[in-house]
């Protein structure tokens, strides 16, 4: 059992010390949640932070809400920037390159979830054990709760290593979670005009496939707020489980695959020798009849974090849904 976490209201100095962390929140239509975010955020111990903020929605009222955050503290510590208005993950991926590289890490935010007040801190205790020229990623696990911020529940626990053979199957940190350092924004940085089926996924794509090293926290460290208006909601329902079964039925695994693939085309370069190797065999096993499927995909050994995961795979697999 996992210890309830509360949300800590310490009297915290302001003044920043200790590495700078940039923390890139997109928001879209966020009025209703905003407030309380900002909150979170503005309560964190490691003090350090600069916010750049992205609106893909043009909301009157958000932007009266981070009009009066940002008239707290001193100028350049929230930065207020327009979206490019093509979804989510590009409005992520365009922030992490606006952001700059003058941070030590970064850090993805939601406009609707809470964060725990040492949610940085222990990203940086992990990160930091890392030299600096290695990209590394640092994500875990949330604590869902519902529109009024009252807990039900967890995100699923993931305890196989997480790898590139892994990746080209699935993400296992919500970009919610997602704290990076330098090296690895600079990496991912380098080509952002791509279509992504996620920011988060994509990060695990490039981590992973280049010889990076990734941190997962088993302890929730953020509230993953549960609404009728997430646009990527936790799959531990069984609502949720059977909403993915349907999606990779109608084809839409094997769309995301090409998706990702497409982007990998691009970064290939910088993928690992190894990683190379599994990316062009994964690529053949798709378009191969059933046993040589089986065996090619067996060969380079792709899998998913659970047991429900791996059946669903194995489905995929047969019905040439991958």
């Amino acid at each position: 059992m996992l210890p309830e976490l509360p949300l800590v209201h310490e009297a915290i100095s302001n003044k920043p010390v200790g590495q700078l962390v940039a923390i890139l929140l997109c928001i879209f239509q966020g009025k209703k949640y905003l407030a309380e975010q900002l909150e979170s955020i503005a309560n964190q111990t490691h003090r350090n932070w600069r916010i750049y903020i992205s609106d893909d929605g043009d909301c009157t009222e958000s932007r009266q809400i981070i009009k009066e955050f940002k008239s707290r503290y001193e100028c350049g510590r929230i930065i207020f920037l327009s979206g490019p208005k093509c979804g989510f993950a590009a409005n992520f991926l365009s922030l992490l390159v606006k952001s700059g590289d003058s941070a030590d890490y970064y850090a993805f935010a939601d406009q609707d979830d809470i964060w725990e007040s040492k949610k940085i801190s222990s990203a940086i205790n992990m990160l930091k054990s890392e030299p600096e020229n290695i990209p590394v990623l640092y994500c875990g696990r949330s604590r869902l709760v519902d529109e009024n911020n009252e807990p039900i529940g967890f995100s699923t626990l993931f305890t196989k290593q997480p790898s590139f053979k892994n990746a080209l199957m699935q993400t296992i940190g919500g970009g919610n979670t997602m704290v990076m350092n330098k090296s690895l924004r600079n990496l991912v940085a380098e080509i952002t005009d791509i279509e992504a089926v996620s920011h988060d996924w994509w990060v695990y794509l490039v981590v992973s496939g280049c010889g990076g090293k990734i941190f997962y926290d088993e302890v929730p460290y953020i509230r993953y707020r549960q609404h009728s208006h997430n646009l990527v909601g936790s799959n531990v329902t069984i609502y949720g489980k059977l909403k993915r079964v349907r999606m990779l039925w109608n084809g839409y695994f094997r769309h995301f695959n090409d998706v990702n693939i497409a982007a990998i085309e691009r970064f290939k370069h910088k993928l690992t020798d190894e990683n190379k190797n599994i990316l062009e065999v994964f690529k053949e096993a798709r378009k191969s009849k059933f046993i040589k499927r089986l065996f090619l995909i067996k060969k380079i050994g792709l899998y998913r974090q659970t047991l429900l995961g791996n059946l669903g795979l194995l489905v995929a697999i047969i019905f040439k849904k991958l």
